[in-house]
């Protein structure tokens, strides 16, 4: 396999590591969006969320809490955005699961939000019939 952030999570490839366990490496983004912009990448490769298994999953999730903590301290961050894209509608560039851990501070000139759609109540549950519905 061909895989970049398998080659960097098992330290292959030189990386601004910030944290590393048996199962994660932690690695400053060469692109940061904000000062102190993380990545956590499991050393086992999963394409996205939906291939993760939920250990995994669920790990990745103590691992942002923890390392999250540790950005807005040490970094003096007002916040944190967690970020994960699955697949390229969605923005995923590599496809080996991360999640984004973006320190936020106030006046930072980032913008990640959407713009919200006013749907009718009539289509929200059309929507969650959808969804709920075998």
């Amino acid at each position: 396999m061909d895989c970049i952030f398998c080659k960097i999570a098992n330290g292959e490839i030189p990386s601004r590591t910030i944290y590393e366990d048996q199962q994660f490496r932690v690695i400053l983004d060469l692109s940061p969006a904000t000062k102190g912009h993380a990545l956590i990448l499991p050393k086992e490769h999963a394409d996205n969320l939906f291939e993760l298994p939920e250990k995994v999953a669920a790990d990745a999730m103590n691992v942002a809490k923890k390392m999250g903590a540790v950005l807005k301290d040490r970094l003096n961050a007002d916040g944190l955005n967690l970020v994960q894209n699955n697949g390229e509608a969605a923005g995923q560039t590599v496809m080996h699961f991360h999640l984004h851990m973006i320190p936020r501070y106030k006046e930072d000139g980032q913008n990640i939000n959407w713009k919200p759609h006013e749907p009718s109540a009539e289509e929200l549950d059309e929507i969650c019939k959808q969804i709920t519905e075998a």
